[in-house]
């Protein structure tokens, strides 16, 4: 959802309020994901739901909606397509999975508020594969010539679609497609362009006075002369504010082509005066997304939580009592952080979905919004192996493996929508590598390795097919993409061949009774503890014969933790490098 043009008043009204989305979170309990079904007393017997979505979809079906049902998103094509501006896709997926696997047609839509203005030039772009790229690696003068004017009237600074506006909407449908998250992009410049706001249009400039009564409720500087329409300069093309009559007969107004006022900055206008149509010109934000409502027939939309108060209520306001419509059931979800830092183009604290989908599985991925909308979360990468091992036990859960019953009943819910499979439920649980397994088998080159230490370690079964053998194998590449860009204890590479060291007697004889012990059958922790106590034995330093371990293994002089690294590799295999056979 754009907020460009909005907002936030101090205060709502008491009918705003009643019409507050955080009623909902009330609705549902809010005691923490999942919420386990039970009864709710003293409440006319309403149920708590094991999974979100689908407290969602009893309020929409509460409504008797006509079908197709219609569940919106919308974002202004304003920078990087991040994971942020995933959002609102990913939580109406997870209410249109659910409505559908209860029998209704749904039609999800994400609007590209596109005929907005751009305001300033992006820090970064991301290039038709999702990569993010510098201003410096395309042609930023595309930009910075065309401030003021619609997204849509943008050339693409890749040259390679037909706007700026189709380049940013074109990423996010690649995001959704990347997903299998079926949405149907809708560009507001198109709606406009087809008639499609004629008729919204013509009801916000048919009564002035009514609408600038309803909207200073909700902003400053409505006064008697203020018209809500942004026309496109016919002669600069950039967005006007300045509407200087209006004559709804004829569906058109007459402007002049003033400066726009950006923050502490001015968008030069060009001094034009001329005449525009009701499709070549705009609604403010503030009327256009109840008017998206109204002309998409939305039913259901989610939106962050920074909107749940002057944007929401305000909306509420003018679907009721100027385009007389009822608005759509609501949810506010909480705005993740990454790495503990709220999510931020201009800082440039972002990540893509096709940078994500690097180091995870698209389920682990879905996995991530199918938790609970409403707690604050974090996306560490240094830490998703932590999200691995929850998606991991969240799996488990659904095939019966996990004492909690809570999860289990968020699981068995949940769980099919995640995997996209709610027509079709799994009945068999895939083979999972642990991630941080995953990550140590990355710091080997060789396939036939990789799966020989697996089976050794039992994370593969004896009898598993070539298909389900390689299905597991293929989180190694993305946990070694996680150690590659974390640079973590896991960036290491485990040298197939020997490397050429040449050790002292006492260094070489530590090393033999290593062998030893590690022949003996001890486990990682031992091994890390006896390489202090064999250093000592022979008279070593102990960062010497660590150095000389590192040398070994991995050709350089630092690495993981060596101990528990070594207790992971296969006996014989490491007991051979220890005693320097080829």
């Amino acid at each position: 959802m754009s907020a460009d043009d909005a907002t936030d008043a101090d205060e709502t009204t008491d009918t705003a309020r009643d019409d507050s989305p955080h009623i909902l979170s009330e609705r549902a309990g809010d005691r923490g994901e999942p919420d386990p079904d039970e009864e709710r007393g003293g409440d006319g017997g309403e149920r708590f739901r094991a999974f979100w979505a689908d407290v969602v979809a009893d309020e929409i079906e509460a409504r008797d909606p006509d079908e197709p049902i219609v569940i919106k998103g919308g974002v202004s094509p304003s920078g990087v397509a991040h994971l942020g501006n995933f959002n609102e896709i990913m939580r109406g997926y997870f209410v249109a999975a659910v409505l559908r696997d209860r029998g209704h047609e749904v039609q999800q839509v994400f609007t590209s508020d596109d005929k907005d203005p751009l305001r300033k030039i992006p820090r970064k772009l991301a290039n038709a594969d999702g990569e993010i790229v510098g201003l410096g690696e395309v042609d930023a003068g595309a930009l910075g010539r065309n401030l003021g004017k619609p997204y849509t009237a943008i050339p693409d600074p890749f040259g390679e679609r037909e706007s700026y506006a189709a380049h940013f909407a074109a990423l996010l449908k690649a995001d959704a497609d990347r997903l299998s998250i079926p949405v149907e992009m809708v560009s507001n410049t198109e709606l406009y362009a087809d008639g499609d706001f004629d008729e919204v249009t013509r009801t916000v400039l048919s009564d002035l006075d009514g609408v600038r009564e309803v909207l200073s409720q909700y902003q400053d500087k409505v006064d008697g002369d203020y018209v809500p329409f942004n026309p496109v300069c016919a002669e600069c093309g950039k967005i006007t504010e300045t509407v200087t009559s209006v004559d709804p007969d004829s569906e058109t107004v007459e402007y002049v082509c003033t400066d726009m006022e950006v923050g502490d900055e001015s968008i030069d206008g060009c001094g034009h005066e001329g005449t525009a149509t009701f499709r070549e010109g705009k609604l403010p934000w503030r009327l256009e997304w109840p008017g998206q409502w109204d002309v998409l027939g939305v039913d259901f939309e989610p939106f962050g939580k920074d909107h749940a108060e002057g944007s929401w209520p305000s909306g509420v306001d003018i679907a009721r009592n100027v385009f007389g419509a009822e608005p759509p059931v609501p949810m506010v979800y909480e705005w993740f952080t990454l790495n503990g830092e709220p999510l931020s183009s201009s800082a440039g604290n972002i990540v893509t979905v096709p940078e994500l989908l690097e180091l995870l599985e698209p389920a682990v991925l879905r996995y991530f919004f199918a938790l609970h909308p409403k707690k604050a979360r974090d996306l560490d990468i240094e830490r998703l192996d932590q999200l691995v091992d929850r998606f991991d036990r969240f799996e488990r859960a659904y095939f019966g493996e996990v004492d909690d019953e809570e999860l289990t009943a968020f699981a068995e819910r949940a769980y099919p929508f995640v995997v996209g499979r709610a027509d079709d439920p799994p009945t068999e649980k895939p083979v999972r590598l642990p991630y941080t397994f995953a990550a140590v088998l990355g710091m080997v080159d060789d396939p036939a390795f990789r799966e020989q230490l697996a089976r050794d370690e039992e994370h593969i079964p004896a009898d598993a097919s070539a298909a389900t053998v390689d299905a597991a194998l293929a989180r190694v590449e993305k946990a070694r993409n996680w150690a590659e860009r974390t640079g973590n204890e896991y960036d290491y590479r485990l040298q197939t061949d020997l490397p050429d060291a040449d050790f002292d007697e006492s260094v070489a004889a530590a090393l033999d009774d290593l062998a030893d012990f590690v022949a003996a059958g001890h486990d990682g922790e031992a091994i890390q503890s006896a390489m202090y106590e064999t250093a000592r034995e022979h008279d070593v330093e102990v960062s010497d014969f660590f150095a000389a371990g590192y040398r070994l293994f991995f050709d350089d002089t630092q690495g993981p933790r060596l101990g528990e690294f070594l207790g992971e590799l296969e006996r014989e295999y490491v007991v051979a490098r220890l005693r320097r056979e080829a």
